[in-house]
């Protein structure tokens, strides 16, 4: 029964988590840029929210407030890496490393408590209540975690659908390219930042609401836990072109890492080596399909020369 009940909350801190692992997406695979961004405007997205909530402002109006926090933070990093000409790398972690000192100001403490008040899960745990249904708090944000993975998925398609998006997605294929035919790749580059760590904030927003609290540092790590869920959703279908298909690969790989990671749990890893099991799963789910496709090429090589030295 406890097996099933982790079971059942890795299932749906996965679906939670994968809205991370889309902002991460769009950055490391469509860009091609690498933002390391993500730890900060997690905590920020988390931290924007509990201080809205415990001042009153309703849940989904916390959440908005994230999603803005978080996108003025992916144009904090468009900003310094466009306009400063500083690295992409290390724009992200500038950004990273000052929000930190930003998440305590807004926050006032290093952590906060949200156990007491009102939060969209239990708002809608009361409200299906009031009509009879009486569900578990998993089972509440199980239903609030698939809708808004749907929605974050349906709005990212559409998006890169239309011809902005196509030019992000150009950009990172072939940025030359794209800048010889006349474009900016300035403003694709910072608009693609604002969408993704909007997306990350609204993960970090809904995580602080599951778990009752927000800190400043519960971003540490979470870009690995983003790379894992990307790794670990193109490993399994790697056969899946199309791009939609390729999102909800992403979200099943978020689910299927959480899982995981509660097995694990289970059979009695120290919650301490979590980080470094998550670094050495993402290792070897990069290092595993080169090394099979260098496998295959070096059979077919073998296999062609001695069909030539038969010829």
């Amino acid at each position: 029964m406890q097996f099933l009940l982790a079971i059942e909350g890795a299932i749906v801190q996965g679906l939670l988590w994968a809205i991370l692992a889309l902002g991460s997406y769009i950055t490391f695979r469509l860009l091609n840029f690498t933002d390391m961004t993500v730890d900060g405007s997690f905590a920020l997205g988390a931290c924007v929210t509990a201080t809205a909530i415990i001042n009153g402002i309703p849940p989904i109006l916390a959440i908005l407030l994230a999603l803005i926090s978080g996108g003025l933070a992916g144009a904090i990093t468009g900003f310094l890496h466009n306009k400063l000409d500083i690295p992409e790398v290390l724009s992200g972690i500038l950004t990273q490393i000052s929000l930190y000192s930003i998440n305590l100001r807004i926050m006032g403490r290093a952590n906060q408590q949200l156990l007491q008040y009102d939060t969209i899960f239990t708002q809608l745990q009361n409200s299906l209540a009031s009509i009879g249904l009486n569900l578990n708090s998993n089972q509440v944000a199980l239903i609030v975690g698939i809708l808004l993975v749907a929605l974050v998925i349906l709005a990212l398609y559409w998006f890169f659908g239309t011809e902005i998006g196509s030019i992000i997605r150009a950009t990172g294929n072939n940025e030359d390219m794209v800048r010889a035919l006349g474009q900016n790749t300035e403003n694709t580059k910072f608009i693609a930042l604002i969408i993704a760590n909007a997306c990350i904030a609204l993960s970090g927003s809904l995580i602080a609401m599951y778990q009752g609290s927000a800190d400043v540092s519960m971003g540490a790590g979470a870009i690995v836990i983003g790379l894992a869920s990307i790794v670990i959703g193109e490993v399994v279908f790697s056969k899946v072109i199309r791009f939609g298909s390729k999102m909800v690969a992403i979200a099943i790989g978020s689910i299927i890492y959480r899982i995981i990671v509660a097995i694990v749990l289970q059979l009695g890893l120290n919650t301490n080596d979590l980080k470094l099991f998550s670094a050495i799963m993402v290792a070897l789910a990069l290092f595993l399909p080169n090394a099979v496709n260098k496998q295959q090429i070096k059979k077919a090589k073998a296999l062609a020369e001695e069909e030539s030295h038969h010829a």
